[in-house]
Parts: structure tokens; C-alpha cells; sequence
């Protein structure tokens, strides 16, 4: 695994993430790239620079993984911990440290938002997990997060079949704990994101991020 990750950035990141006050961080999800959730940046109306992170495991056919799934929903902290400072080295490198983060993942990307929400929290606003879940094992930020509640939004089709029902009943008990949760489920969906959701999460960012 490597910390050099690749990415796909805004037209204005050059200019403005090293003012800006916030920076949109997009994680995609196993199996997929660094331009899988760029189509969201529109239909979220972010009015922020944004950065979409490549995952550091390679899998081949164009894919990447932010990490091996062995046991599903409930996967080893070890390459949990190599993964989220792959990412917070990147933002280290490239990003102010002024600046927050506001991630923005799918699957396996929504449980690295968690992480990164998790590890330092005081970087990090408004956290968006689609179809994502917890880390088991505690991490640095918790019981900081115990006490503040920053604002988290979690989302998830009820026809998911992919993330494994202990995983979406661990985060169901740990968010509630930790976080100001906007929970959200949507009806007839499965391991996907779809309009109704996007609505909802442009929603949360404009109330918590502006």
C-alpha cells in the first residue's frame, strides 16, 4: 500500500482550496475510482473545492479498494489505521491546515469518512456515510466525539444486501452515541445512491456546511 494516492480535483482547487474553509473529499467504494462520485459534485450543489481520492489497494481492471474485505462488516483495524493515514497524509500534503474536510463516501468510502471523522475529529464537518458503516475497535476521536456530537448524516437503502446486517446494527448503535445524526433510509434501494438521497444530503450540507 502506498500513501501516494492519486486524484481527480476541482477546476478551482489550485486557487482556492489553500483559503477555502471548507474542501469537499469524495471516497468512493470498493471496487470503483477516483471518478466514480465526481457526477454527485453537481446534483450537491457544493460550493466548495472538492477532491476525489483514489483508494491505495489496487485490484486491477481500473478498480481500488480502501481495503480487503475478509470478514464482511467487520474488517481488521490494522489495514483500517494503514488506509486513514493514507488519506490524512494526502490531505496533510495538499490541504491547509485551516482548512476542514468534509468527506463524502460510498461503502466502503462512507465507513473511511467515519474514519477520518473519528482519528481528528476536529478537521473534519459534516460527514456524509452512503451505505457506509463503523469500525468495531475504538478509535482516538471518540470520546471527543462523545462529547461535542458533531453533525453526521447516514444514509442507506433498505434493500442493501451488501453491507452485512451486524455492520448497519453496529452503526445504528454507535452514531447516535457520537454523533447529531441526520439517519436517513430509503425504501426500494439497494447497495446504491438515487435522487431521493441526493435531495437529503444537499440538504444537510447547506444546513451544517453552507
Amino acid at each position: 500500500m502506498t500513501t501516494a494516492l492519486r486524484d481527480v480535483r476541482s477546476a478551482d482547487w489550485a486557487d482556492a482550496a489553500s483559503s477555502a474553509p471548507t474542501v469537499a473529499l469524495l471516497l468512493h467504494g470498493y471496487g470503483s475510482n477516483e471518478h466514480d462520485l465526481t457526477g454527485l459534485v453537481g446534483p450537491l450543489a457544493l460550493d466548495m473545492p472538492w477532491v476525489s481520492l483514489r483508494a491505495p489497494l489496487e485490484m486491477g481492471h481500473g478498480g481500488a479498494a480502501w481495503f480487503e474485505i475478509t470478514t464482511p462488516g467487520n474488517p481488521d483495524p490494522e489495514p483500517i489505521a494503514r488506509a486513514t493515514d493514507a488519506v490524512w497524509d494526502w490531505i496533510d500534503e495538499h490541504v491547509s491546515a485551516e482548512t476542514r474536510i468534509v468527506p463524502i463516501g460510498f461503502s466502503q468510502g462512507g465507513f473511511m469518512a467515519s474514519q477520518l471523522l473519528r482519528t481528528r475529529p476536529e478537521r473534519v464537518v459534516a460527514p456524509v456515510i452512503l451505505a457506509g458503516f463503523v469500525l468495531s475497535a475504538p478509535q482516538p476521536g471518540d470520546e471527543v466525539l462523545a462529547a461535542t456530537k458533531p453533525a453526521v448524516f447516514w444514509g442507506r437503502g433498505l434493500e442493501d444486501r451488501v453491507i452485512a446486517a451486524p455492520a448497519v446494527a453496529r452503526a445504528a448503535a454507535w452514531l447516535p452515541l457520537h454523533t447529531t445524526l441526520t439517519e436517513r433510509t430509503y425504501p426500494g434501494l439497494a447497495h446504491g445512491i438515487h435522487q431521493a438521497e441526493i435531495d437529503d444530503v444537499r440538504t444537510f450540507l447547506g444546513e451544517h456546511v453552507g
